[in-house]
């Protein structure tokens, strides 16, 4: 269900942030269309399977045998780290992220922190004070590991918690910690979302809203 005019109440909010709070599309696409070539596999299958996921999840997800996992994991991330042009915030991001406390929201992502403090940056997004990466996390997404560390940092449980995620792993990650999930449609049709079950999805991040109600924030979606 396509969001609209509805309030929700939580104490923290929790965000993925590769297709929910910056489109990295162009040098993701670039990345693994080059790797998927070199090691005979279908770009637009390895594209797919990629979204939410470690770089090393996918590449012992996917690899022929034969590969050498490490050092095309190794490759993946340089390449990835090297390569910012294109990336931009996901509309309204910026001006949702401004109206929340530092100390209610967080990222957690299936980057390595170096990689998501530069995609940050290159989008002007600020960085949160808590950011989970995949090199802090034993089990990434659709485990909930991440979203459960981070509510807790933020001195919440993640069923107080309010998810924006954008990919099959990462919805699946979110509803299996317990939270209110929001799906963005930036990687997935509407279709395949709803059959994922989120609260609802939304097309980017433009009239939304945060305040402060005596210490529980209200979230105003326009």
């Amino acid at each position: 269900m396509l969001l609209t005019q509805v309030e929700f109440r939580a104490s923290c909010f929790l965000f993925d942030m590769d297709g929910t709070l910056l489109n990295s599309h162009a040098p993701v696409i670039r990345a693994y269309t080059d790797w998927a070539l070199r090691r005979g596999l279908d770009p637009e299958m390895v594209l797919r399977e990629c979204q939410g996921r470690r770089v090393i999840d996918t590449v012992r997800a996917l690899a022929p045998p034969g590969t050498d996992i490490e050092a095309d994991t190794a490759a993946l991330k340089q390449i990835e780290l090297d390569d910012v042009e294109g990336i931009v915030e996901i509309p309204g991001a910026r001006d949702l992220l401004a109206s929340i406390p530092d100390d209610r929201w967080a990222v957690v992502t299936s980057a390595e922190r170096p990689l998501a403090l530069r995609r940050l940056k290159a989008a002007g997004l600020p960085v949160p004070k808590v950011l989970f990466s995949s090199d802090e996390i034993v089990r990434g997404k659709p485990a909930p590991d991440g979203f459960i560390t981070a509510a807790r940092a933020l001195g919440a449980a993640p069923e107080q918690a309010i998810v924006f995620e954008d990919s099959a792993a990462g919805i699946a990650s979110g509803l299996a910690a317990g939270s209110l999930v929001i799906a963005i449609t930036s990687t997935l049709s509407v279709a395949q979302i709803e059959a994922l079950g989120p609260r609802g999805y939304l097309h980017d991040l433009r009239g939304l809203h945060v305040s402060d109600d005596n210490g529980e924030m209200r979230l105003r979606v326009a």
